[in-house]
């Protein structure tokens, strides 16, 4: 077992100042289980943090006292929830899956235009994916985003969820309009990628967002506008998306440490 250093506890009993959230964590986690520690950090603590924690405790032991004790229920559903999927997603992923069947119709309707469901492939997963890491959507965000269990790991669980549902809409997306299937599939997961490894920086709501309106406007409007499908949308780019997906998947755990504080960014 590593126990913290005495400077690491003295930071912490001042409030954690200059420690990211995983060594907060670790130590909180430590604390738990080792009396030595608590005791140590018990000798760091001011008197006025003393003063209030010993309040704090008389109070705690009349509530607990005269309280029933709470009734715990585990369960798969709730597991699912916290740690790969959050039901609030379930609105945005209906509103894809909706928009993925507008462009096959309109690509059966109108197939002089450049097929939709190809300039829509690398945007689909976007709003899924900004929804799975947001404050704003996830009700028991604020639950989540302080738990060790936080972080790259869980933001790389629930985009696997979107992708599971994101991914087989686009199959049939494609199978219906006969596109081809690696230039369906690549740039979606290609951007999906990218939204990640941008998202380390600047959260990933605010950079599912940027290349959301980067692409619309590079790529989709003026295909539109021109009734031709972009080159990075030919046959020939096949291999160029390729490439990208696995440099961006590659560069992801790179950014593990960027996710500790994702709450600052969404």
């Amino acid at each position: 077992m590593t126990h913290p250093t005495t400077t690491l506890l003295a930071r912490y009993a001042e409030g954690g100042l200059g420690l990211d959230d995983a060594a907060l964590w670790s130590i909180e986690v430590h604390l738990d289980g080792c009396a030595d520690c608590r005791g140590q950090l018990a000798a760091h603590a001011t008197p006025a943090t003393t003063d209030l924690l010993d309040r704090v405790a008389v109070s705690l032991d009349r509530a607990l006292g005269t309280s029933p004790s709470p009734a715990r229920h585990r369960t798969l559903a709730g597991a699912v929830n916290r740690r790969w999927f959050a039901w609030t997603l379930l609105p945005w992923l209906a509103v894809t899956a909706a928009v993925l069947g507008c462009g096959v119709l309109l690509d059966a309707a109108e197939p002089s235009l450049p097929s939709l469901v190809l300039l829509l492939a690398p945007v689909a997963p976007l709003p899924g994916v900004a929804v799975a890491w947001s404050r704003q959507i996830d009700p028991v965000w604020e639950l989540i985003a302080t738990t060790p269990a936080a972080g790259l790991a869980m933001v790389l669980r629930r985009t696997l969820a979107v992708l599971v549902i994101v991914v087989p809409a686009l199959l049939v997306a494609g199978v219906s309009t006969g596109t081809s299937l690696a230039l369906t599939l690549l740039p979606c997961l290609a951007f999906t990628a990218a939204t990640l490894v941008l998202g380390a920086r600047i959260g990933v709501q605010r950079a599912a967002i940027a290349l959301a309106v980067t692409w619309s406007v590079a790529v989709l409007l003026p295909s539109l506008a021109a009734r031709s499908l972009s080159p990075v949308l030919q046959h020939g780019s096949t291999a160029f998306w390729a490439v990208s997906t696995v440099v961006l998947a590659a560069i992801i755990p790179l950014t593990a440490s960027h996710f500790r504080r994702l709450a600052s960014g969404n």
